[in-house]
């Protein structure tokens, strides 16, 4: 070989590395620098937790890992878990999942089937009450026209929800069944049992559904035993109705185990919030704590009533704290807790002889209805076993069989609905534990029940007491009004969740900082970069320490090459939260790119040392520290100091989450023992990033490299051609593949695999230069001349071209 050969065949092999090299770089700024910082979106974030990038939907995740994670794939007793353990929701998502993929479709379908199937079973219940007029037919009606279920259902993460409810009103069902048959059926407590396994259902698919224990009980007591509350101690202390009280016992048993249960395998610890989650829960005013979590239930009521201004999100300051005693909402509050008490009140007591039953006229249980008997004063006995009625008359008891399909009174009713009302609403009122929301409208769809049975009885107690026909018929238009109006809100909010964009402009009255900057996130997607900008500024402008939202604003100027900016808020985003891996990520890619070395390695470095304690997404979190200590590495790399690269490699492999593409970090392992002239330890981490990634173009050209050098030249063309084939518009695999060709002697193949490269990378100063050299190895003079004109158009102070 001449001096000549030796020098081109030199030149050619630090060019083609620095080429590879530059290759990395882009690879790795377009899969490491923009790790999207949307936590800050409710719904788009929350699906993209609960369904996109949970790993408990992919089929190569064992499912059983489903019952060890929370909602959002974070195991459930991490410290930054929200402890939301919704374990059958999640194998919906992942049904779907397996059936559809991410096609949306199937999985609104699911929910809107869900939503009609509890639409059905409501209807069904309140037939037991409203027995089978028209009355039933309005409260299914109002449940499946109104508007505070267009959350649950629209949103996909609202399935929760939705699920929940279907296997809440299983359970009452098979508690009604077991009710009726208690003394007269052995089948009785295989009803209890269908109850109690149905009650563990719906608090699998969410935490609220427990609360149908509860609801049963109220459902005994009051409704099919009818008895008032100075009637409950007598009777247990003259153990009258021993099967009541045992049934009682059942439920209460089981929901204490269900809640024990339930409290270890979260680790006996609560789920802990942002400020920004729940606003009062972060106050240090008790006065405040306290105003605001009584109020909060008179403003969840309102939006039952009048859902006329509807949002996706209801946090941070989307309902002002109440900070003193003279802020005039507390009058609704007042308000709302007299006229609670009051109409609690008067149903327990009982109150007239005369009771109505759908919609007639009685007096002391004469008039028959629909079919059914009603009485006023009832109460279920058991006497040796056997179920019978008695009917308390002022003057002594009179004694009477009734028959069997009894419906019960208004009293009756208003007790069960205000429980249906109140008590699933429970677990939201901050009353127990501090939650991560403020209002969260889907939270509403179990208690609308109640709310849809207290209008209906409401309605019907009017229709009653109108002595005029006109009086009833504007009592029953009204109702039907109230539907229709119902219905046409639904129709106009469905609206609404048809696109991000429209759901997010929706809510910029009600929560402009959350609303303005999920608009932001949704114009950046549509590439519309300055009303993306003019929004994130917007979220800022009402709120202006939202990490995320800086975070993202910085985002969006470094793609747009506005670095200086970018540093300003990546900084500012460090600064309001210290624990945003992703922002110390891409200020140290910024650094680095500006050649600022030793700042972006103490930033990549404190990164790396962030723990990911108390975190609310922790796997997001550890992608960005596993970005961070590959960058560190390859920073490393470009300066030669092979040994470290590898050390803060292995590091990184050891930190990186499930759900982390390793083939480019695998890759650069390879790459830096294939530096160290150590060629086994190469190949195994070449071999296992096309394992990892069989599509990966990198580790095509660097196994390609490795083979070539090892002499195994078949296979090397073989992965070179394939690096062409996964991707014909990069310039580099036309290179790689030139300098492949031109050791081979393959000179006039190399000299059009350099052409291509050139004409594709054309304003790479390396490509074309080394492409003109190819050339005129290759004897093409007059193009080789073509091209080192190009290159020292590309650089005219280099003394090269």
């Amino acid at each position: 070989m001449t001096g000549k050969e030796l020098y081109f065949k030199k030149f050619f092999k630090d060019r083609s590395l620095k080429i590879l090299a530059m290759f990395f770089a882009d690879f790795s700024r377009s899969q490491f620098s923009c790790v999207t910082g949307s936590k800050l979106e409710l719904h788009s974030s929350y699906l993209s937790r609960a369904i996109k990038t949970n790993q408990d939907l992919l089929p190569e995740t064992p499912w059983i890992h489903i019952f060890y994670n929370d909602f959002w794939g974070t195991l459930l007793t991490h410290s930054g878990s929200h402890k939301s353990y919704r374990p059958f929701c999640t194998l919906s998502f992942r049904i779907n999942h397996a059936i559809g993929g991410m096609d949306p479709w199937g999985y609104h379908l699911v929910n809107i089937l869900l939503h009609a199937a509890v639409t059905g079973l409501f209807t069904n219940f309140s037939r037991i009450l409203f027995g089978d007029g028209y009355w039933t037919l309005i409260a299914g009606l109002l449940f499946a026209s109104h508007p505070i279920h267009t959350e649950a259902v629209a949103g996909i993460v609202g399935r929760a929800d939705i699920g929940a409810c279907l296997f809440f009103l299983l359970s009452l069902m098979c508690y009604v069944k077991h009710c009726s048959t208690r003394s007269s059926s052995a089948r009785t407590w295989g009803w209890i049992l269908g109850a109690g396994l149905c009650a563990g259902c719906s608090m699998l698919w969410k935490e609220q559904g427990v609360t149908v224990l509860a609801i049963s009980a109220v459902y005994d007591i009051f409704v099919f035993h009818r008895l008032k509350m100075h009637q409950i101690i007598p009777a247990l202390y003259k153990r009258k109705n021993l099967n009541l009280f045992f049934s009682i016992g059942l439920l209460t048993s089981w929901g204490t185990a269900l809640l024990g249960v339930r409290l270890y395998w979260m680790g006996n610890k609560p789920p802990s919030f942002s400020n920004s989650d729940n606003p009062a829960a972060d106050s240090d005013s008790f006065l405040t704590r306290m105003l605001t979590f009584l109020y909060l239930p008179t403003k969840n009521l309102w939006l039952l009533f009048c859902p006329d201004t509807l949002s996706f999100d209801w946090s941070m300051d989307a309902v002002p704290l109440l900070k003193a005693v003279s802020d005039w909402r507390n009058l609704h509050t007042v308000a709302f807790y007299a006229g609670l008490f009051l109409l609690a009140y008067f149903s327990l007591k009982g109150s007239s002889n005369e009771r109505e039953c759908n919609g007639k006229s009685i007096m002391n249980g004469k008039q028959n209805a629909n079919g059914h008997s009603c009485h006023s004063e009832m109460e279920y006995k058991t006497v040796e076993g056997k179920s019978s009625f008695a009917s308390k008359e002022e003057n002594g008891i009179k004694k009477h069989e009734i028959p069997k399909l009894q419906l019960p009174s208004t009293e009756n009713i208003v007790i069960l609905s205000l429980s249906l009302l109140i008590v699933p609403f429970i677990p939201a009122t901050n009353l127990f534990f501090y939650v991560g929301f403020v209002i969260a409208e889907r939270v509403l769809y179990v208690p609308s029940m109640g709310f849809c049975l207290l209008v209906t009885v409401g309605v019907r107690a009017l229709y009653v007491k109108a002595q005029k026909r006109f009086l009833k018929n504007l009592v029953f238009f009204s109702t039907a009004a109230l539907i229709v109006f119902y219905g046409l809100k639904t129709v106009v909010r469905n609206g609404d969740w048809q696109n991000e964009e429209m759901l997010y402009r929706s809510g910029i009255k009600v929560n402009p900082a959350k609303a303005w900057g999920n608009l932001g996130n949704v114009l950046k997607s549509q590439s519309k970069i300055s009303e993306a900008e003019s929004a994130y500024r917007n979220a800022l402008y009402y709120r202006s320490n939202m990490a995320d939202m800086l975070y993202n604003l910085g985002l969006l100027l470094q793609e747009n090459n506005r670095f200086a900016e970018a540093l300003h808020y990546y900084k500012l985003a460090i600064g309001s939260r210290p624990t945003l891996a992703s922002a110390y990520l891409n200020t140290g890619i910024i650094l680095m790119n500006q050649g600022k070395t030793e700042e972006a390695r103490r930033t990549f470095l404190k990164c790396s040392e962030i723990p990911d304690e108390n975190l609310k997404d922790p796997h997001a979190h550890k992608s960005s520290v596993t970005s961070c200590l590959y960058n560190l590495g390859k920073l490393f790399h470009e300066q030669g100091h092979y040994e470290d690269a590898l050390t803060v490699y292995k590091e990184a492999i050891q930190k990186m989450p499930r759900q982390f593409a390793p083939q480019s970090l695998y890759n650069m392992m390879g790459e830096a023992y294939m530096r160290m002239s150590r060629l086994p330890e190469a190949e195994h981490w070449y071999v296992e990033s096309l394992r990892s990634k069989s599509d990966h173009i990198p580790a095509h050209l660097t196994y390609g490299k490795l083979l070539a050098l090892t002499g195994r030249k078949s296979e090397a063309e073989k992965y070179f051609v394939k690096a062409i084939q996964l991707d014909p518009t990069k310039g580099n695999c036309y290179m790689h593949y030139g300098q492949f060709l031109l050791e081979e002697s393959r000179l006039i193949e190399a000299a059009e695999m350099a052409k291509k490269a050139a004409e594709l990378d054309n304003t790479e100063f390396d490509v074309v230069f080394n492409a003109a050299h190819m050339l005129r190895q290759a004897s093409l003079n007059e193009e080789a001349e073509k091209y080192y004109e190009m290159a020292a158009g590309l650089r005219p102070n280099t003394s090269q071209s």
